[in-house]
């Protein structure tokens, strides 16, 4: 533990360039002290290390002193090649530089290390697509990733839910989630989420951005989407639902999906089980739950009791109207003898 610590302590410094004490022990989980005896032990290796004092002080390397060790372990390595994502790495126009890439680090790697990294790719494949879904274009991912790589401004022309808007933004990063591509940018001095492909226009600008360098993607996007499933989540429904019902309310959004299973009860004598789940809004909530069909039922609030039951009218309106219209009951299995139309 202590020589993994030390040689992520060094090449933090190597990657990242001066660092508090307090920055480091954050990054290798440690405390404060440790990081100092730690740094003393590397400093007595030989590596040119040492500290500024002062608000604006810290840990450094020597100018262009670099080490040429790694420490990448068979596990490391095996992660990189799960992690080199074929799909996204294409459209990025990475894809030949992720192949070559990997080609230099099998080349690398001892013999032994060779075979267990090859056995990753050979036998995981990571799809981030959803079932039934298709990937979402990104008709200016390339320019966008341009941009971000370069620190560069863009102008675009974004449709929101509510109406278009020219604006000109700084790209921070950008996130691919379930097959829809996004870009973190600082707009008006506001950092926010673009979907790609609801930017209408782009151009790139000659003028360049200063990134905040504090700012970390991977945070702000956690933390993103969970504010936006806390906003939209504004009510909530109880339900009896059956097992089935149950087990549907899985395939929704993970926050309801969470929910449901926390807050089920224990089955009563017909089977049934009440669950709380968040909604939107009634109207959206009906929309939902017309998905369960008759393996659920809503008890309150009220309104979205109305809103389902008055739905479930309008169906069984419209069915029995057919049904009178063929003038005879349907049997199971009729839609499956129909004759193709002449």
């Amino acid at each position: 533990m202590r020589a993994s610590r030390l040689l992520s302590i060094l090449l933090l410094l190597q990657t990242r360039g001066r660092m508090s004490a307090e920055a480091l022990a954050s990054e290798v989980e440690a405390s404060v002290r440790t990081v100092f005896r730690d740094v003393d032990q590397l400093s007595a290796a030989g590596i040119p290390i040492w500290a500024e004092r002062g608000r604006n002080g810290g840990f450094q390397l020597k100018e262009g002193w670099r080490t040429k060790l790694t420490g990448l372990t068979t596990e490391e390595a095996s992660a990189i090649f799960l992690a080199g994502l074929p799909g996204p790495a294409a459209e990025l126009g990475l894809g030949e530089a992720m192949t070559s890439a990997q080609l230099k680090l099998m080349a690398a790697l001892p013999a032994d290390w060779q075979v267990s990294a090859q056995r990753v790719g050979s036998r995981f494949h990571l799809d981030s697509v959803d079932w039934f879904r298709s990937a979402e274009p990104a008709e200016h991912l390339r320019s966008v990733a341009e941009a971000v790589w370069q620190e560069r401004q863009l102008r675009i022309r974004y449709r929101s839910w509510n109406r278009v808007s020219d604006r000109v933004v700084d790209p921070f990063g950008l996130v691919l989630k379930a097959g829809t591509w996004y870009m973190v940018a600082r707009s008006e001095k506001d950092i926010r989420t673009f979907r790609l492909s609801n930017i209408q226009a782009l151009e790139m600008l000659e003028k360049r951005f200063a990134r905040q360098r504090k700012f970390d993607l991977a945070k702000y996007w956690t933390a993103s989407t969970k504010r936006f499933e806390t906003s939209i989540y504004r009510a909530s429904a109880r339900l009896r639902v059956t097992a089935l019902g149950l087990r549907r309310l899985q395939a929704f959004s993970p926050s309801v999906a969470e929910a449901a299973s926390r807050t089920a009860t224990a089955p009563e004598a017909d089977g049934w089980m009440q669950v709380t789940i968040p909604i939107e809004s009634a109207e959206d909530g009906a929309r939902e739950l017309l998905r369960l069909g008759p393996e659920a039922e809503v008890l309150e609030p009220p309104e979205l009791r109305d809103l389902l039951a008055e739905a479930a009218g309008k169906l069984a309106a419209l069915y029995l109207a057919s049904v009178e219209q063929l003038g005879s009951k349907p049997t199971a299995g009729r839609s499956r003898n129909r004759q193709p139309l002449s």
